[in-house]
């Protein structure tokens, strides 16, 4: 990530510093079986200091891959999972106030089960899967067992697809926004 100060002219004609967070962007991949189960995985995260229930996610942090091969391969190193069916769930700005970050969430569907590769001695080591009736991953989102926003997001929307047969977007959809400054080395302008 790096920090950039954007002079700003706002309505009124006043400029302003807005200090804005560039990130990579990042993916994520609601993963859903046969049986309408999310695989979710348990994993700690050192800024709240515990474990937390998430679907398997990654940064945008290899030069040139397709954001689409990208939550491929979060699927694979993090669930040994792989997907036949993908689909665009959602795209957010968990934090548009200060970061340029937006995240993709894929629906990922026709699963089967691949090795995992060797992920080395970081935190991934310790994922633990596990699979939630939907029902259940929204019971958990709503009781605050569920807390990573974009999880949440993901569990809420292949909820309305499935109970309100809205049809996710096709898996080279638009992505408006994106994020480029960090990738490209260079500062966005505004």
């Amino acid at each position: 990530m790096a920090l950039r100060a954007d002079e700003v002219q706002m309505p009124g004609g006043r400029v302003a510093t807005r200090e804005i967070i560039e990130h990579p962007g990042a993916v994520a991949v609601a993963a859903l079986d046969s049986d309408g189960r999310l695989a979710v995985i348990e994993q700690y995260r050192h800024a709240v200091r515990r474990r937390l229930l998430e679907l398997p996610a990654g940064l945008l942090d290899v030069p040139g891959e397709d954001p689409a091969a990208t939550a491929a391969r979060e699927l694979a190193e993090e669930a040994g999972l792989a997907a036949t069916e993908w689909s665009v769930l959602l795209d957010l700005v968990p934090s548009p106030g200060f970061s340029d970050e937006s995240v993709r969430v894929y629906l990922a569907r026709g699963l089967s089960e691949v090795a995992r590769p060797e992920l080395g001695d970081d935190e991934e080591v310790e994922l633990v899967l596990t699979w939630l009736p939907v029902a259940e991953a929204v019971r958990r989102s709503f009781a605050g067992e569920i807390v990573n926003a974009v999880s949440v997001a993901a569990v809420l929307a292949v909820h309305g697809v499935l109970t309100e047969k809205i049809e996710p977007r096709s898996s080279d959809a638009p992505w408006p926004d994106r994020p480029t400054a960090f990738a490209s080395g260079g500062r966005a302008q505004r």
